[in-house]
């Protein structure tokens, strides 16, 4: 064989190893580009100057720290945050995603970095009482679209009778409520409790959580992407073992929102 079929063979064969690694975030292991949704607070959230902060973007953070990598947060839509996924826009969601079947069809995900139930919230003068599909059968409930909420008032709320109206956002959905369009809102019970705190403390009240809804919150990646996600599950059992995400959670709550496995 001649020195150049050699050369030529070797260029194949370390092109061939480059494209396999290219479709992995960690194949450089310095950068990662992470998308979150900024409007679904306290979790993610855009501030006036447009700077994104929550306890998903802290929880970001850590994991790149510990990962001692370089990230890169951007924002993107609900509805099109796991397709920009698919195309490359970034690398993993960071967005209080629930793992669901539906989901892991088209994505990958980590292990849990926190586990929560469904609630709903009415109008203080409001005599709703229960969150069983029958209660609000007749009712008017908002869900911000494409969540395991909205797929749950689909599925049970609006079989059993309720007329359910669908959101792009949590702030849309909640805002509605306040103005009367709404009978009540179905969410993810800590985002609710946070929007309790401020928003909705003079005008709304808790009905409760619905049973058998708990889920948990995953970090999605690219169908594949072992190495990413691999890296991921360390990062978040490692910040979760030294201290740092008991802070976090802190930060943002007075009660555990990781669960028992």
């Amino acid at each position: 064989m001649s020195i150049s079929t050699k050369l030529v063979r070797l260029a194949a064969v370390t092109a061939t190893v480059l494209a396999l690694g290219a479709g992995s975030a960690f194949a450089q292991a310095t950068k990662i580009k992470i998308g979150t949704e900024g409007a679904y607070p306290p979790f993610n959230t855009l501030t006036a100057d447009g700077k994104l902060e929550g306890f998903d973007i802290d929880i970001a953070n850590a994991l790149c720290a510990q990962l001692k990598a370089e990230c890169e947060l951007v924002t993107q839509d609900w509805d099109g945050i796991i397709p920009a996924l698919q195309a490359g826009k970034y690398d993993a969601i960071i967005a209080s995603m629930s793992i669901t079947e539906e989901r892991k069809e088209k994505v990958d995900f980590t292990n849990k970095y926190y586990t929560t139930p469904l609630s709903v919230v009415a109008l203080k003068d409001s005599a709703l009482t229960a969150t069983e599909p029958e209660a609000l059968a007749g009712k008017t409930v908002g869900a911000q679209a494409g969540t395991t909420q909205s797929i749950y008032a689909d599925e049970h709320y609006a079989k059993a009778g309720a007329e359910v109206k669908s959101y792009p956002t949590q702030e849309e959905a909640v805002q509605d409520l306040i103005n009367g369009r709404l009978d009540a809102v179905i969410s993810d019970k800590f985002v609710l409790v946070e929007w309790m705190k401020n928003a909705g403390k003079d005008c709304c009240k808790m009905i409760g959580d619905v049973k058998g809804t708990e889920t948990e919150a995953g970090i999605a990646v690219r169908k594949g992407d072992d190495a990413l996600r691999e890296k991921l599950n360390g990062a978040i059992d490692a910040i979760v073992a030294d201290g740092t995400y008991g802070k976090i959670v802190a930060k943002y709550f007075d009660f555990d929102i990781y669960g028992n496995d």
